[in-house]
């Protein structure tokens, strides 16, 4: 049998590198024999980059660049084995666990350093640019990224404003000369997974402002302000971004992507299985095994292994979901390529131990589907 593992990280349990090996070790229990196809996945958000470098051989860098409120933190991203594509995580520089609770304030937030982060990249000569949207502390409509590839946002006295959301109401002119010209060369695709617009009661500022730290009045602001930065952004760069699906995601930093970048947005899942080659290993497979930590009605919104399965289907390779756990609403699943799915935990337990000991759980429940796929194939031979 070719078998093709495919799954996702089990979140805060064990990355998806670490998953196909688990996964790999049931099924040599079974079928020593086996040609065993090891691709990580991701979705676009954690773990995409560690996902995306394993799969290609690549490499990870790091760099110290300005957290949301402007103090320095070590980032890590990922260049793929072409050693063109350069693979961000917003979070890395710009995310909301960066800051403690009692200092989130989204007014002031900024998304420079992952502009610093585009720029270290550039400088290692990477082209291709997959920055994946997601847990920002930020509501700045990606100026701060924007600044720190040496565009000027400037008041109606000519004023650089200052970083943050809550400065963009005196927005009065957008200066793209001083945009580093090897920015021009490049191409950006922003994985993101949530249609919300730029603005409105479903925009960046109401609908995720509050676990930022945003009081209702802040909320009314921030969302005021980046529907001011649409308006200064169409009459200064002739761009209509307010209601691209996504360009609220990370505060606006997807709206921030496809105006001052001229990048896309596209779903998260299907960068990762382009940009990794999953439909070539897919050939000839008999059998695909993904997985998640939690498989519940979300799943079927594009994440990890819907999109697998949904490729999967396309070649009639039937595809075993393994989860963590399974919540209500997995089931619709099957309408979408999953031939069947499987919680890993083997008896009651605690989600802390069920983590602790997620490399046996996966491979002794991967063990155990093996052996009746191999009935159900009427192999002659099942290993003892």
């Amino acid at each position: 049998m070719k078998i093709v593992l495919a799954p996702d990280s089990y979140k805060g349990s064990i990355t998806a590198k670490e998953a196909c090996n688990a996964m790999e070790e049931g099924i040599r229990r079974v079928l020593p024999d086996a040609e065993i196809i090891h691709h990580p996945m991701a979705d676009g958000g954690e773990g995409t980059v560690q996902s995306l470098v394993d799969a290609t051989g690549g490499t990870i860098y790091e760099a110290t660049v300005m957290n949301p409120i402007g103090e320095p933190v070590a980032a890590k991203y990922g260049v793929l084995g072409d050693r063109l594509t350069a693979v961000i995580e917003m979070a890395e520089a710009s995310g909301l666990y960066l800051i403690p609770a009692d200092r989130r304030n989204p007014m002031i937030t900024t998304t420079y350093g992952t502009g610093e982060l585009i720029m270290d990249a550039v400088n290692r000569g990477c082209r291709k640019f997959i920055i994946g949207l997601g847990g920002s502390a930020t509501n700045d409509g990606g100026t701060g990224m924007a600044q720190a590839l040496g565009i000027r946002f400037l008041d109606g006295m000519g004023q650089e404003l200052p970083g943050g959301g809550g400065s963009l109401n005196r927005l009065y002119q957008i200066d793209m000369s001083g945009l580093d010209p090897r920015i021009r060369q490049c191409s950006f695709t922003a994985a993101c997974d949530v249609d919300n617009p730029l603005y409105g009661s479903n925009g960046a500022s109401s609908v995720y402002g509050p676990q930022k730290g945003a009081s209702p009045e802040m909320i009314a602001a921030l969302d005021d302000n980046l529907r001011h930065l649409a308006a200064i952004i169409e009459k200064c760069l002739g761009k209509s971004i307010a209601n691209v699906p996504g360009a609220g995601a990370a505060g606006g930093l997807g709206a921030g992507i496809v105006a001052f970048l001229k990048g896309v947005m596209q779903k998260g899942v299907d960068i990762v299985i382009e940009a990794t080659g999953l439909e070539a290993k897919l050939r000839d497979a008999h059998l695909v095994l993904c997985g998640e930590g939690q498989c519940d009605a979300q799943t079927a919104l594009g994440k990890t292994p819907f999109g697998v399965a949904q490729l999967a289907s396309k070649r009639s390779v039937p595809v075993i979901l393994i989860a963590g756990s399974v919540g209500q609403g997995a089931e619709t699943l099957y309408k979408h390529g999953v031939t069947s799915i499987f919680s890993m935990v083997n008896g009651p337990l605690s989600l802390e131990a069920a983590m602790l000991d997620a490399p046996r759980l996966l491979s002794d429940i991967t063990e155990r589907i093996m052996r009746v796929v191999v009935f159900g194939r009427g192999d002659a031979v099942v290993r003892q």
